[in-house]
C-alpha cells in the first residue's frame, strides 16, 4: 500500500492546525495593540540609563536613534558604544547631539574585547558609564514611540517584574523582494507566534528591549554571565527567571529596521537566528514547524496532486494565510499588499531554514563567525534576590 495518502491527509491535519494557530496569534497580537494602557506615572520618574551598542551604519539607522532621543521622559541618559574611533555611527551621534543638546548623551569607544558575544563585550565597556539603576538595553535598529521608556518603567514597577521585554515587528527599510520575505518571517510567523506562546505561559526575553535594575543585573552575574552565549537575550531571561522573578511585556509594539540587501544576507541572518533557537531549544524550534501551514499544505497537494480535496485545501490555506497576514501587517502599521502573493515561498524558505538549522553550528554575526553550542546556563549566584523583598 502506497504511503501517500496517509502523508497527504497528516500533511493536511497540520496544515490546518497551522491555520488555527496563525488565526488565534494574529488575534491575539491585534487586541494586544488595541488594548495598549496608558502606562501608570510614577511620582517622581526614575531616572533611566538606555544602553546602545552600535557597529557602522546601517539603513534607519539615525530615525531609530532619534527615536529615543525624543522620548517624552524627564531623567534620561543615552549611552552609545562603538569598538573603533572610525565606525560610520560616530557621525550620526554627533548629529543626534547637536539636535538634541538638552540630552544627556554619550558615546564610549572601547575597542577592548572581553570575550565571544562582541555585543555584550561592547556593553561591558559602555556600562562603567551608566548613572542610574534603571538599565534599557536595547539593540541599534530598534524604533520606538515617544512614550515607550514610560511603558517601560511602569512594567519594570509591577509585583515581581525582574526583567521587561517588548514585541517586536519587522520595519523594511525599502520595499524590495528580499526584504519582504523578511518581514514576512518576522510579522507573520515569529510574532504572533510570541504572543501566542505568552498567552499560553510562556516568558521569554527578546533582545528588542531587556530593562532591569543594576542590581537584578549584579544578581544574576553581570554581563559576564551571558558572554560566553550568542543568544544573550535568551539567557539573561532564564537567569532572571533562576532569581525567582518574571519577565514582564510591556504594553507598547517597537520595530526592527529588516536591512538585507541580498539573497545572502537573508539566509545568513535566518541562520544564525534558527540555529541560535535551534540549539536552546531543539523540541520546541522542530514544533514551530507548524506555524508553516502553506508549506504543509503543498506537500498535501504534492503527495495526492490528483485528489480535489488537496487543491482545495491549499488555495483555502493559502486565502486564511493572507487575511490573518493582512491583519499582522494592519496591526503593526505595514501597508504592503503584493507580498501576501509571497507567502507560500515564505513557508517553504522557513522550512529549508529549518533543515539547515538542525544540520549546523556555524552562524555569521556583524562580521564575525562562530559555531553556537549549548553552553549551560549558570546557576544562581550568591547574591540571590528575593521576590518578596
Amino acid at each position: 500500500m502506497s504511503p501517500f495518502p496517509f502523508l497527504a491527509v497528516a500533511s493536511g491535519v497540520l496544515a490546518v492546525s497551522g491555520c488555527v494557530q496563525s488565526l488565534a496569534g494574529a488575534t491575539l497580537l491585534r487586541r494586544f495593540c488595541k488594548q495598549e494602557r496608558k502606562p501608570v506615572t510614577l511620582n517622581p520618574l526614575p531616572p533611566v540609563t538606555v544602553l546602545k551598542p552600535l557597529y557602522g551604519d546601517e539603513p534607519l539607522l539615525e530615525e531609530a536613534l532619534e527615536s529615543f532621543c525624543t522620548q517624552n521622559y524627564p531623567h534620561l541618559q543615552i549611552l552609545f558604544g562603538v569598538r573603533d574611533d572610525n565606525d560610520a555611527a560616530i557621525g550620526i551621534v554627533h548629529r543626534l547631539q547637536q539636535r538634541h543638546p538638552h540630552l544627556d548623551m554619550q558615546i564610549v569607544v572601547n575597542p577592548v574585547v572581553h570575550g565571544m558575544n562582541r555585543k555584550i563585550s561592547n556593553l561591558m565597556n559602555i556600562l562603567p558609564y551608566a548613572k542610574h539603576d534603571i538599565l534599557v538595553i536595547s539593540d541599534s535598529d530598534i524604533h520606538v514611540r515617544p512614550d515607550y521608556l514610560l511603558h517601560i518603567v511602569s512594567a519594570l514597577h509591577k509585583p515581581r517584574t525582574g526583567l521587561v521585554t517588548t514585541l517586536y515587528a519587522g520595519l523594511p527599510s525599502a520595499p524590495t523582494f528580499v526584504q519582504m520575505l523578511a518581514a514576512c518571517q518576522i510579522n507573520h510567523n515569529f510574532l504572533p507566534g510570541v504572543i501566542l506562546s505568552r498567552y499560553l505561559g510562556r516568558q521569554d526575553c527578546l533582545g528588542a528591549t531587556m530593562a532591569l535594575t543594576r542590581e537584578m543585573l549584579q544578581a544574576v552575574g553581570g554581563l559576564e554571565a551571558l558572554l560566553p552565549h550568542v543568544a544573550d537575550d535568551a539567557v539573561l531571561g532564564r537567569l532572571v527567571r533562576q532569581q525567582g522573578y518574571d519577565i514582564t511585556i510591556a504594553d507598547c509594539l517597537t520595530w526592527t529596521t529588516i536591512a538585507e540587501r541580498n539573497a545572502s544576507e537573508l539566509l545568513s541572518h535566518e541562520l544564525r537566528w534558527g540555529r541560535t533557537v535551534c540549539t536552546l531549544a531543539p523540541a520546541g524550534y522542530a514544533a514551530s514547524s507548524i506555524q508553516l501551514p502553506l508549506f504543509w499544505a503543498s506537500l498535501a497537494f504534492l503527495f495526492q496532486p490528483h485528489a480535489l480535496w488537496a487543491c482545495l485545501l491549499f488555495f483555502g490555506v493559502w486565502g486564511l494565510r493572507m487575511v490573518t497576514a493582512l491583519i499582522v501587517d494592519r496591526t503593526v502599521g505595514i501597508r504592503f499588499v503584493w507580498p501576501l502573493l509571497l507567502l507560500p515561498a515564505r513557508d517553504w524558505l522557513s522550512a529549508a531554514i529549518m533543515v539547515g538549522s538542525a544540520s549546523g553550528t556555524r552562524v555569521d554575526w556583524r562580521g564575525e563567525t562562530m559555531h553556537v553550542a549549548p553552553h549551560p546556563v549558570p546557576p544562581p549566584s550568591p547574591g540571590h534576590l528575593s521576590p518578596e523583598s
